[in-house]
């Protein structure tokens, strides 16, 4: 798992026991996405966002936002998910930042997007 899970704020926080994981970094984000196991081996997904921030006293923070998900939603999940991607790949017209806007240089997204979801 990822370092800043175990600081004290965040032991209590978890639960289940890890299955299997795998970290995006994004940006100034990365994103988590760790199947756990109920006590009954009933798997769920956690997907969490992570941002570092700088405090006042210039110690690193981190943002983190935490949605759980159940293999019962899984499919209404997905379909919507994939049908908010296409609504935006074919609604929002991506700027272009040279030969790597494409993504294939360096093998990275496209843009990244700094979308403040507080404002929202």
């Amino acid at each position: 798992m990822y370092s800043e899970d175990y600081d004290d704020a965040n032991i209590q926080e978890r639960s289940g026991e890890d299955v299997y994981s795998k970290q995006v970094r994004a940006g100034k984000r990365t994103y988590f996405f760790d199947v756990k196991a109920t006590k009954g081996n009933d798997y769920y997904l956690t997907i969490t966002e992570s941002k570092r921030r700088i405090e006042r006293d210039g110690r690193f923070a981190y943002d983190k936002h935490k949605i759980f998900l159940y293999k019962e939603d899984f499919d209404k999940f997905v379909d919507s998910l994939e049908e908010m991607v296409k609504f935006i790949k074919a609604n929002c017209p991506v700027p272009d930042h040279g030969p790597a806007a494409s993504g294939a240089a360096d093998g990275g997204a496209p843009y990244s997007s700094d979308v403040n979801f507080d404002e929202l």
